[in-house]
């Protein structure tokens, strides 16, 4: 009883739901990285529509959009799922965030590999971490529209603009 009832206090808490979503999806992505970096993209470098790609960055690339939908569909329907927009345009929010948020993982990948000389899957780890936080107001005030007002009784803290 005791722990049922920690457990709701705990999972009630939108942050909390948060971290799990992003836990998962982060978990996705950085299993595919390995897997892709380590069994599936074994040369050094690929050509791809006549431009040169590390490993690494289609490694990336490929694991961080799985990574990108598993968190969806789990901030969607268990951490924002008061959010009145339309699935389509939270969804294209969301991903558009994750678009910028790719060049910025990109950017911190390079950072860590290049100059601190640091194992690609770690460095991804990093990166990931980094960008954390700021993930979680973007989606909630951006992708999910969602106002800084609080009134949990009458669910008014939607905007409903939307």
């Amino acid at each position: 009883m005791v722990n049922a009832v920690l457990r709701n206090k705990i999972f009630s808490n939108q942050v909390v739901r948060f971290i799990f979503s992003a836990g998962m999806g982060f978990l996705v992505d950085i299993a595919a990285f390995y897997l892709f970096y380590h069994n599936f993209l074994e040369q050094p470098n690929y050509y791809v529509l006549s431009y040169r790609f590390d490993n690494y960055t289609l490694s990336l690339a490929i694991s961080f959009f799985l990574g990108v939908i598993v968190n969806f569909l789990i901030t969607k329907y268990m951490v924002f799922n008061e959010s009145v927009s339309s699935p389509a345009k939270q969804f294209f929010r969301f991903v558009s965030v994750a678009i910028i948020g790719f060049f910025a993982n990109l950017t911190l990948l390079d950072i860590f590999i290049r100059s601190f000389q640091i194992y690609p899957p770690v460095a991804r780890i990093a990166a990931a971490l980094s960008l954390f936080f700021a993930s979680f107001f973007i989606h909630k005030f951006f992708s999910f529209s969602l106002s800084l007002r609080h009134h949990h009784a009458t669910g008014a803290d939607n905007e409903t603009s939307n």
